[in-house]
């Protein structure tokens, strides 16, 4: 094995050492000089490199020792600090408010104050609890998920003011608020899609058959509108601003026969036309991207006098007239006995949208007063409402007439806006459907 030069200093000023007494030439003597002193160089590089990583991994284990050990004492802390802390948390008693004796009302009385059964209350405790639930804290401990469930119910139902709400409950004013948006923001992202969709497969036989029965054929739910009463934005409130005067978002929902919402598009300013808003949902992208231009499955359609009725939705003058979309034929002209006869059952069937939506402004009064929640949170506050409408009608939770008796505005500047019906229709293939679903009630009505 040849001895490594590199390692050992002192070889090579032993065959330094060699060359000159061999009288070696000046100049050969002059290069093995130079030779060592850059090898003596590189080994002096090295050693200070080897103590600066040294001292590098030296530092680095200290800190992770000093991590650890602070990491420790604050988990040892945190065992034996007491979770009070009367300085930073006010100490709410629980007896001195409303929530302390709500567990104790009667099923009446409960369904009196939270518009829901106890029964239904309990479902919603079961399906978005662990989603509202908060973890215990050194400050306070959180507060539980069914009186985070009852405020924002509560809040639903009446739209009162913060501080009164905050009594009731013994929770702070910011408190109410911020619950509010959590809960309402856990049921439309937990809950919507599973309790508001387009009926299809057996939901779509039963909602044709349920409109049956209303003596209009191949509908599979009605379209409508209404406005929302909201305060006025900061940002471009005379967008706001409807036919009537007062500042409003649209509310856009498509009900089926059992008076549920199956289709909700919210936040649109006030000011905007029913064929606007349509225009911009997702319903109208949903039918009109479909190569067939339908918008529930084609072969569901049924076939009279050679032209094909597809499965559609029927909706007020204000909407354009589309394949997927019938309305009644305008008053502006003599109609015929057939066609007022059309005219009739179609505002016949698409009255369940006004049912729907007197009921879900009766059952949670927020959409019927103007409340200084966000604009941007508005549109899933109407959504959360209609999820709720549609659990509370899903489990026979039934709409007390009483809830019925001051749904007249106490305003005139609260009276819903007159729609303006949509003049921009065409004679096309959805004039050719109405007009062979008109001649042909009778006969599709027994098909």
């Amino acid at each position: 094995m040849e001895p490594n030069m590199e390692d050992d200093p002192s070889l090579p000023a032993a065959l330094l050492c060699c060359i000159l007494s061999l009288s070696v030439p000046p100049v050969f003597g002059s290069q093995m000089l130079e030779v060592y002193r850059l090898q003596v160089a590189l080994l002096r590089r090295r050693r200070v490199q080897e103590m600066m990583e040294r001292d590098r991994r030296r530092r680095q284990y200290l800190r992770r020792r000093r991590a650890f050990l602070l990491s420790s004492i604050a988990a040892i802390l945190s065992l034996i600090t007491s979770t009070n802390r009367p300085i930073w948390v006010r100490n709410r008693s629980p007896g001195q408010n409303f929530w302390s004796t709500a567990e104790s009302f009667e099923d009446e009385e409960w369904k009196a104050q939270f518009r829901v059964s106890r029964a239904t209350f309990d479902y919603l405790v079961e399906l978005i609890g662990p989603t509202i639930k908060r973890r215990r804290t050194n400050y306070r401990v959180p507060i539980e998920p069914r009186r985070r469930l009852a405020i924002t119910l509560w809040w639903y139902s009446r739209a009162g003011e913060y501080r009164s709400i905050a009594a009731m409950f013994g929770v702070g004013i910011a408190t109410v608020c911020t619950i509010v948006r959590q809960v309402t923001s856990a049921i439309v992202d937990r809950l919507y899609h599973r309790f508001v969709s387009l009926p299809s497969g057996q939901r779509l036989d039963d909602t044709v058959r349920g409109f049956r029965r209303r003596c209009y054929p191949q509908c599979g739910g009605a379209i409508g509108g209404t406005h929302i009463p909201i305060s006025a934005p900061r940002d471009n409130p005379e967008h706001y601003i409807n036919k009537r005067g007062w500042h409003s978002v649209i509310l856009q929902a498509v009900v089926d026969h059992n008076v549920c919402f199956t289709d909700v598009y919210a936040g649109w300013p006030g000011s905007s036309c029913s064929a606007t808003v349509l225009s911009s949902s997702d319903l109208y992208l949903k039918a009109e991207d479909r190569p067939d231009g339908y918008l529930f499955p084609r072969e569901k359609s049924i076939m009279a006098d050679g032209v094909e009725i597809p499965v559609h939705l029927v909706g007020e003058s204000s909407f354009p007239l589309k394949p997927w979309l019938m309305k009644g034929y305008s008053q502006e002209h003599q109609l015929s006995l057939e066609q007022q006869r059309f005219t009739y059952t179609l505002a016949s069937a698409q009255s369940v949208v006004d049912v729907a939506f007197a009921q879900l402004k009766g059952r949670w009064r927020c959409l019927l007063k103007k409340n200084d929640i966000d604009i941007s949170m508005m549109p899933r506050v109407v959504a959360a409402c209609c999820v709720l409408h549609n659990i509370c009608r899903n489990r026979d939770d039934c709409f007390l007439p009483e809830w019925n008796t001051d749904m007249a505005p106490a305003a005139n500047h609260l009276i819903q806006p007159d729609t303006e019906p949509y003049d921009g229709d065409a004679y096309c293939t959805a004039e050719v459907i109405r007009d062979t679903i008109t001649y042909n009630l009778l006969t599709l009505l027994h098909y």
